[in-house]
């Protein structure tokens, strides 16, 4: 597989604009600079994120992705590469064009980004399904399934997490609001003991696919997942679970509207469809039912382990967000639905 283009080339976090032309001198060297527009996005909480493109041409759009401050802690920088051009091979991305000293170049998905309302339409959130699915069936260039990453993530975020902050309110909430990181180790091999079990199928997940990383394309009846930071093998129970998990929102986070039982049976039936779509015989009820307990129960660790994403971040991000307060957020609802989900029992 041939590798992106490199560009010998560092963009400040304050000067983004600027930098991303000199990157467009290199991936796309016949547009002349003074012509190039360039939209500013500010939806993304973790990167800086821009599009270069000439007037009347915006399907040609380049985006340009700096990478946040200490991100490099929390993501795989290298394997993220590498999954952008096995999801692009395998149609589930678009191209790379080029890779910089702090970020990436690609193409531009034309569509809207799903919100709360969006991302629970039928047709849309059938769609999902489908395209999730496609992607869990990506299979490795070996043959060989690696381990799955959830507890090796989360096992090195602990390491991570900040032991105070020099912000007294900041600290103080933190010291009040947060379990110690004793309790929160206590919780993660609990977590392990109630999950592995399970046995949920490893797969090629996207292990991120909140609202604003989905793309709709209603012209094309299809939805496209960007931004691959966290993609890999994984549990096929848990990229469910963070997909259902993130029905809540970012910005304004409200956890009343993660997906009622009916609502969560009809989708993943009409998953397991498609993950089953080679196999003659239909999905069954128990089937779906142990897909159904196997989804809440690693809802358990999605909230985990973006609490301890959180933290950290709150500990070396520039981006304006309360990183913080998120979570706390994130911790309070696995605490809340711990006991709730954890009885959930497999069907016989």
């Amino acid at each position: 597989m041939a590798g992106p283009t490199r560009i010998e080339l560092f963009i400040e976090e304050n000067s983004v604009e600027s930098g991303a032309l000199k990157a467009m001198q290199t991936v796309r060297p016949t547009w002349k600079t003074d012509e190039i527009k360039i939209k500013v996005f500010t939806d993304g909480i973790t990167n800086k994120l821009v599009g270069c493109y000439l007037e009347g041409n915006k399907r040609d759009m380049v985006l340009v992705r700096v990478y946040g401050n200490k991100t490099e802690l929390l993501v795989d920088r290298v394997a993220e590469i590498e999954n952008m051009q096995i999801l692009h091979a395998n149609g589930c991305a678009p191209e790379l064009y080029g890779v910089f000293t702090n970020g990436l170049c690609y193409g531009y998905v034309h569509g809207v980004v799903l919100d709360t309302q969006l991302i629970r339409d039928p047709k849309v959130s059938r769609l999902n399904g489908r395209e999730m699915a496609r992607m869990h069936h990506i299979q490795p260039a070996n043959g060989k399934i690696p381990e799955p990453s959830l507890f090796i993530k989360m096992s090195k975020y602990f390491t991570l997490i900040p032991e105070s902050f020099p912000d007294a309110e900041k600290n103080q909430r933190y010291q009040q609001e947060i379990p110690s990181t004793s309790q929160l180790q206590q919780e993660m091999e609990s977590l392990k003991g109630a999950l592995l079990p399970l046995n949920s199928p490893v797969v090629f997940c996207h292990n991120d696919l909140l609202c604003k990383n989905i793309v709709y394309t209603e012209a094309e009846d299809k939805v496209t997942f960007i931004d691959y930071e966290y993609a890999s093998y994984n549990f096929q129970a848990y990229d469910i679970a963070n997909h259902f998990d993130e029905f809540a929102g970012v910005d304004e986070v409200d956890y009343s509207l993660y997906p009622d039982r009916e609502f969560q049976l009809t989708w993943l039936r009409s998953y397991l469809q498609y993950f089953h779509a080679d196999r003659p015989e239909p999905v069954t009820d128990r089937e779906v039912e142990i897909l159904y307990v196997q989804v809440n129960k690693f809802a358990l660790a999605a909230h985990f382990f973006w609490g301890l994403w959180a933290l950290i971040q709150a500990r070396f991000s520039a981006i304006d967000f309360d990183f913080l307060d998120y979570g706390i957020l994130r911790f309070n609802e696995y605490l809340k639905r711990k006991d709730e989900f954890l009885a959930l029992q497999l069907p016989e």
